[in-house]
């Protein structure tokens, strides 16, 4: 059985890198978590956390697990140069 994968996506509306991937992910009908770090600093933080910088974007994959708590799968920084992984990611989320 697959894991069902949460998709949550952080951007800045400055960067372009993310204006591409969110592009794309509504282009391709695919369910996503939008996290802009301008609108809320808190989320540099989270950030930080998952990445150790504040570089964005960030593909933050999830799972839920027992008792409905999320776990941390797998994280990209960026877009352009992720896009082969990510897009598999994405694969597994849909299936």
């Amino acid at each position: 059985m697959k894991e069902k994968l949460e998709l949550v996506l952080y951007t800045r509306p400055t960067c372009s890198d993310c204006q591409d991937a969110k592009k794309y992910l509504s282009a391709n009908s695919i369910p996503y978590d939008h996290k802009d770090v301008s609108e809320d600093l808190s989320l540099e933080q989270d950030l930080k956390k998952i990445t150790g910088n504040r570089i964005v974007p960030v593909f933050a994959f999830y799972k839920k697990g027992l008792f409905g708590k999320k776990s941390l799968v797998n994280n990209f920084i960026g877009f352009e140069r992720n896009k082969d992984e990510i897009i598999n990611l994405l694969q597994m989320k849909k299936d």
